[in-house]
């Protein structure tokens, strides 16, 4: 290289803009309500004495918390239970998912994606970043294409430095 001569960096040059899902993972405290405490002998929800444990539950645990509702034992949990305790923690959660906390952490930040401004990458070319520090689970993938497709002029995967085509607009 000789002297006065620029470094030019085209991976900034090209206008690529990076989606990190990251960006998109929910945020504020994850608690989980077992169910598996509340039942009779280990076994089954008996109604009466589900819906006075509920009254003496400590719900302000939950306050402005994601919450995912599961059953911890292998038991058969009728759908007005998990419909009971939602009673109780919508009014203190800030979301309430039926499942594992994989499956809360997935769902919220499914919302996330679903609730983005996409038209800001109208006739954009857009990286999808790779690899990060927080596991991210491939639906988000598929839900981040599938919402960047009506706007994006091209989709890829990785890194600008290296990606993937998965999109391009004719």
């Amino acid at each position: 290289m000789e002297t006065g001569e620029l470094i030019i960096n085209r991976v900034e040059a090209s206008g690529l803009i990076t989606v990190n899902l990251e960006d998109f993972y929910p945020k504020g405290t994850i608690k989980v309500f077992d169910l598996k405490a509340y039942l009779f002998r280990g076994l089954i929800i008996r109604e009466k004495d589900f819906r006075e444990a509920l009254k003496h539950t400590g719900w302000q645990q939950f306050e402005n918390s994601n919450v995912a509702i599961i059953c911890s034992a292998d038991a058969i949990i009728p759908v007005w239970a998990y419909m009971l305790a939602a009673t109780y923690l919508q009014p203190v959660a800030k979301n309430i998912v039926l499942g594992s906390e994989e499956k809360l952490i997935e769902t919220l930040l499914l919302n996330n994606i679903d609730a983005m401004d996409a038209e800001v990458y109208k006739d954009k070319r857009v990286v999808i970043k790779g690899c990060g520090e927080t596991p991210i689970p491939d639906s988000a993938y598929l839900k981040i294409t599938a919402r960047l497709l009506p706007y994006a002029k091209s989709i890829m995967y990785g890194e600008p430095c290296s990606t993937v085509p998965v999109f391009k607009k004719r």
